[in-house]
């Protein structure tokens, strides 16, 4: 009889089937270290330019870049997007947790490195916001986030707003595109 990693598949006329890849779970090491490098490189951006945000910005005063379209200004989001959620931080907080835990494991299943990077982008934006609000004031698991690009008048963001948008957009990219190439 065969170890548990190997058994003989029915019907597959006697080849070995790995157990690991039955259920599509094998890990890619240097799939899993792509997505790791770009979520750290997205974490340190981000983390570096809230610290840079902090020692230079003001909120009550904003920087124009683009005009009225886009300009620096210093904020301290409790919730999400648009400020939802501001009465829930710590549910939020939760939230990302179980989020940047799932992104742990989507990356270490990463099939090929267009998805390493997608996983990467989105797991690294996640971690950036996710240490604000469990590190910064007001406390521990109710942090508010650091935002500092103002996009007119709509809302304040951060670069892991953006780091998770870019990760989301090449995703969607890439689904269609499998999708093309399956037709």
């Amino acid at each position: 009889m065969t170890g548990s990693a190997d058994s003989r598949a029915p019907g597959s006329g006697g080849t070995v089937v790995n157990a690991a890849d039955h259920i599509g779970a094998r890990v890619r090491p240097r799939l899993f270290l792509l997505a790791f490098a770009v979520a750290v490189s997205a974490v340190l951006i981000d983390q570096g330019t809230k610290a840079l945000a902090l020692s230079r910005l003001s909120e009550q005063a904003r920087i124009p870049l683009l005009g009225d379209w886009l300009g620096l200004q210093l904020a301290f989001n409790p919730g999400t997007v648009m400020s939802l959620g501001s009465g829930s931080t710590w549910l939020i907080t939760l939230i990302a947790a179980a989020a940047s835990v799932g992104l742990l494991i989507a990356s270490a299943r990463a099939r090929t490195a267009g998805w390493a990077v997608v996983i990467g982008l989105i797991w690294g934006g996640a971690v950036g916001n996710l240490l604000d609000r469990l590190f910064a004031p007001p406390g521990f698991g109710v942090g508010h986030v650091t935002d500092f690009l103002a996009y007119g008048n709509l809302f304040i963001g951060n670069l892991a707003d953006v780091i998770i948008g870019i990760g989301v957009g090449l995703g969607l990219l890439l689904y269609l595109r499998q999708g093309k190439t399956r037709a």
